[in-house]
């Protein structure tokens, strides 16, 4: 026997069905809601990394301060003006990121980075404090470093104090650490000089290599040594050579004149000041900067070297 339209047979069947299958997709929603609250079954969550002192979840909200996603992605969410941030933690390390956050208008030098690797909180991180050891395991560090140290970029300086920096850092360790499940896809090598090639012949790979730039010679003037080691440990990202700032005093006029403190006081911008500050930045904080954010190269430059950079500075008028 057939149902037919208004036989009142057929309701019973269909009304047990509909509630067997509602019955079934309950099962299945306490079943799901039961499972989200288990463990996270080996996946990152941003609660259990930390950077040194700082948390992931704190460098969470610092991105989200900052509006980051603005320009950039994360797991392919974002804005794409600029890279996916995803995995730039396993690929630069934290002391590259170090270098870079604080100055983000220039992209750190190898020497800049070096001074990052007496930060305790990076070695205890990768284990590491020689620069050679550094790049070995972070390549995404060394390829940045050769093919754009020194130069500028299209991000402005953000005002970022030392603990949103690694904050900033245990967040970006995090998302390094997650189960991406493929993303960002991997470029195969030489898939960029291939098609070229292609299109353009094989001169186009020439072109489109990076120039090697020839290393400077030793610079007898004292001042044009500072110039140059200046730009070596990009100097240059945090300070103007005019009175502008940046994200640490301009050095235009700065010789030779009264610099406010933190504390209140005034000290003389003289030769044993400036060399000071270049050796410990903190012992003396300028009002209006905050601390911890400039590595001290008391380890890392030699005396003539400092003696340089403080005469490089005794160059630089007030504009």
């Amino acid at each position: 026997m057939s149902c037919g339209s208004g036989d009142s047979s057929c309701e019973k069947p269909r009304r047990r069905g509909a509630l067997v299958m509602l019955g079934l997709m309950t099962l299945i929603f306490i079943a799901l809601s039961v499972f989200s609250f288990l463990p996270s079954r080996g996946q990152a969550v941003p609660d259990a990394i930390t950077f040194g002192p700082y948390r992931a979840d704190d460098g969470k909200r610092v991105f989200q301060a900052y509006n980051c996603m603005g320009c950039h992605t994360m797991v392919g969410n974002g804005a794409y003006l600029g890279p996916d941030l995803t995995e730039v933690y396993r690929q630069a390390g934290p002391a590259w990121l170090a270098a870079f956050l604080p100055s983000a208008g220039g992209w750190p030098t190898q020497a800049a980075v070096r001074a990052q690797l007496l930060d305790p909180n990076q070695l205890a991180d990768t284990g590491t404090d020689a620069i050679d050891a550094y790049l070995k395991k972070y390549p995404g560090a060394a390829t940045r470093i050769e093919r754009r140290g020194g130069g500028t970029t299209l991000m402005p300086n953000l005002p970022l104090s030392k603990d949103e920096i690694g904050q900033l850092i245990a967040y970006l360790k995090y998302t390094s650490a997650m189960n991406t499940e493929g993303w960002p896809p991997k470029i195969e090598a030489g898939a960029l000089d291939r098609r070229l090639q292609l299109v353009h012949g094989p001169a186009a790979i020439a072109q489109a290599a990076p120039a090697t730039a020839a290393a400077p010679s030793p610079a007898s003037d004292p001042a044009a040594l500072g110039a140059q080691l200046v730009k070596d440990y990009g100097c240059v990202a945090c300070h103007a050579s005019d009175d502008k700032k940046l994200v640490g005093p301009g050095w235009g006029g700065l010789y030779d004149s009264s610099v406010s403190l933190a504390d209140g006081s005034k000290v003389t911008a003289d030769d044993a000041y400036l060399a000071e500050s270049i050796r410990q930045p903190d012992a003396k904080i300028v009002a209006g900067y905050p601390p911890g954010v400039m590595p001290a190269y008391d380890t890392l430059l030699k005396n003539d070297e400092v003696n340089a950079i403080v005469a490089y500075l005794h160059t630089l008028e007030k504009q």
